[in-house]
């Protein structure tokens, strides 16, 4: 795990071009299925067919999307002869994901009342 001196100061100002990075990042985040693949891999490492079949979507939409979280750097895959094996790109996520959902929760209540 990373020591604290490996990460500058989350309070820092914000500037245009972090801004800019930051925010290309979170339009991966504004997919229902990307959240439901990134969530599936909250357990650990899973193939293609192991997530189409976890969220019920087509293995080609799933390799799509896994394809854009890739990008993003928020999935990471490793190769085994014919198989991809999927998971998250860093040890962030899960804590990313978790305050995302509790967020929610606190905000809008866990039924989507206020």
């Amino acid at each position: 795990m990373p020591e604290p001196s490996q990460h500058r100061d989350a309070g820092r100002p914000l500037e245009l071009e972090e801004a800019e990075r930051l925010a290309e990042a979170l339009r991966a985040f504004g997919s229902a299925s990307r959240l439901r693949l990134l969530w599936a891999l909250l357990d650990g490492e899973r193939t293609v067919e192991e997530l189409a079949t976890v969220i019920d979507m087509e293995q080609s939409a799933v390799s799509h999307q896994l394809r854009l979280l890739r990008q993003q750097r928020l999935v990471a895959v490793r190769r085994d002869g014919r198989h991809a094996h999927y998971r998250l790109f860093d040890h962030h996520l899960p804590d990313l994901l978790g305050a995302l959902r509790n967020h929610y929760e606190h905000a809008d209540g866990p039924s989507g009342s206020s």
